[in-house]
C-alpha cells in the first residue's frame, strides 16, 4: 500500500485540526505541543518547526477558529436571526467556540491578547456589516452568544448535554434552542 505524502498546506491544516481538538480539551495552559503532535501523528519537533512555539500554535488555532466563524456568518442569512442560527450550528460543533473561549481567557497574555481582541473586533464588525444592526443590537447578539457559549462549555447545552442544576432549569428552558442543542429532551419539562 502506497502512502500519500501530504503537502505542506495539508499538513498545516492537519496540525491546526489537531490543535483545535487539543486546545478545546485542555485550554492554552493545559495543552502541550506533544499532545498536538500525537493527535496529528507527527513528531513534536515538527510542530515546533512549523509554528515556532506553543503560543504561536495557539494563536494560529484561535485565528483559524475566528476565520471559520466569520465564514459561517457570511454564509448565513444576513440578519441577526440568520446569524443566530449559524451560531447555533457552531455551538453544536463545540470546538471552534470553545477554542475562542480559551483564547478570551488567555487575553491577558501580551502576545495572545491583541490577537483575540482583533478576532473579536472583526467578528463584531462582520455582524454589524452583514445585518446593519446598531451597537446595542450587536451587543445583545454577542451577549446572548456568550451566554450560550458558557452554557455549552459547561455541557448544559449542545452535544452530550447534561441536565442543568435545578436553579438553572428555568434559564435553560427559556432559551430558544434547536433540538440539537437541547440534548435528549427539554430539561425541566
Amino acid at each position: 500500500m502506497t502512502r500519500t505524502r501530504l503537502t505542506a498546506e495539508e499538513r498545516h491544516g492537519q496540525l491546526i485540526g489537531a490543535a483545535l481538538t487539543a486546545f478545546t480539551a485542555g485550554g492554552y495552559a493545559g495543552t502541550t505541543t506533544d499532545q498536538v503532535a500525537r493527535l496529528a501523528g507527527v513528531s513534536q519537533p515538527y510542530v515546533i518547526r512549523l509554528f515556532g512555539t506553543k503560543q504561536q500554535l495557539f494563536i494560529a488555532t484561535v485565528e483559524h477558529a475566528a476565520d471559520r466563524i466569520e465564514r459561517r456568518f457570511r454564509a448565513a442569512s444576513p440578519d441577526l436571526a440568520g446569524l443566530g442560527d449559524a451560531y447555533d450550528e457552531l455551538l453544536a460543533e463545540r470546538e471552534l467556540i470553545t477554542v475562542m473561549l480559551h483564547g478570551f481567557a488567555a487575553g491577558a497574555d501580551p502576545a495572545i491578547g491583541p490577537v483575540v481582541r482583533a478576532c473579536f473586533a472583526r467578528l463584531y464588525a462582520t455582524v454589524r456589516e452583514l445585518t446593519g444592526a446598531d451597537a446595542e443590537q450587536t451587543r445583545d447578539f454577542f451577549a446572548s452568544g456568550m451566554l450560550l457559549t458558557v452554557l455549552g462549555a459547561m455541557n448544559v447545552i449542545g452535544p452530550g448535554a447534561v441536565p442543568p442544576d435545578d436553579r438553572m432549569k428555568d434559564l435553560v428552558d427559556s432559551l430558544d434552542l434547536p433540538a440539537s442543542l437541547r440534548g435528549p429532551e427539554k430539561f425541566g419539562s
